[in-house]
């Protein structure tokens, strides 16, 4: 099934897909409405407490890139956030990604492997809690994150970039508090180890019989207009 035509369950706080179905995976604009990251993935596990998906390599993605041509990554970090944007496709290299999110919290955990499925890393991206609509789940990044290493040791990630967003005006010094106040629990789930990380998500494999997911043409869609939309 694809994110446009998955046969989803709908319930009280949106709807819900069963295993080895296709949704959509995205993140609005920073500072506007329409989604600018879209990655198709295929839900691995969909409960009232936790959605888990898969993001199999090769999945043909969307991300942001300069009007100019310039891979985000590459800009100078004084205009990366300010120059005129526009979207491309490609396809997501090196090894798959397994994605866990729980309702209302504001960040997702992502698991890393080698190519040999030794494990690499927990990787906690700061966001908004995710929406729930027909096709999949949006998001906002909020540029800090969080690497966790095997060995229980953590450290901050892109503390520049979120320190230039607030700069340029992405976030107000409300919004900032609010991601430091998100991270700093985030961290205390880390010291205490709380799910997922004591969950063995690490030994995880996905189903060899899955195919890639396809990325629609309307990936880009809003939401159903009738507001069945939560967690």
């Amino acid at each position: 099934m694809t994110a446009d035509t998955a046969e989803h369950t709908e319930t009280a706080g949106g709807p819900r897909w069963r295993p080895g179905e296709h949704i959509l995976w995205r993140y609005r604009a920073n500072g506007g409405t329409a989604p600018h990251i879209c990655r198709p993935v295929t839900v691995v596990r969909d409960t009232p407490g936790l959605l888990a998906v898969w993001v199999a390599p090769g999945t043909v993605c969307v991300r942001p890139r300069l009007a100019d041509g310039t891979p985000v990554h590459r800009e100078p970090l004084a205009t990366r956030y300010t120059k005129p944007r526009t979207t491309v496709r490609s396809r997501w290299s090196g090894t798959g990604v397994l994605k866990l999110a729980r309702p209302g919290e504001p960040w997702s955990v992502w698991l890393f492997w080698e190519r040999d499925w030794r494990f690499r890393n927990w990787y906690v991206n700061l966001e908004e809690p995710l929406r729930r609509w027909a096709g999949g789940v949006d998001s906002e990044d909020h540029f800090l994150d969080l690497a966790v290493h095997p060995d229980r040791s953590w450290e901050w990630k892109d503390e520049d970039e979120f320190a230039q967003a607030r700069r340029v005006g992405l976030l107000d010094a409300d919004g900032a508090a609010r991601v430091r106040a998100a991270g700093r629990r985030a961290v205390a789930a880390v010291r205490s180890w709380d799910s997922p990380f004591r969950d063995g998500w690490e030994d995880w494999r996905p189903d060899p019989a899955w195919r890639i997911p396809r990325l629609p043409g309307d990936w880009d869609r809003s939401p159903d207009p009738d507001g069945r939309e939560g967690w």
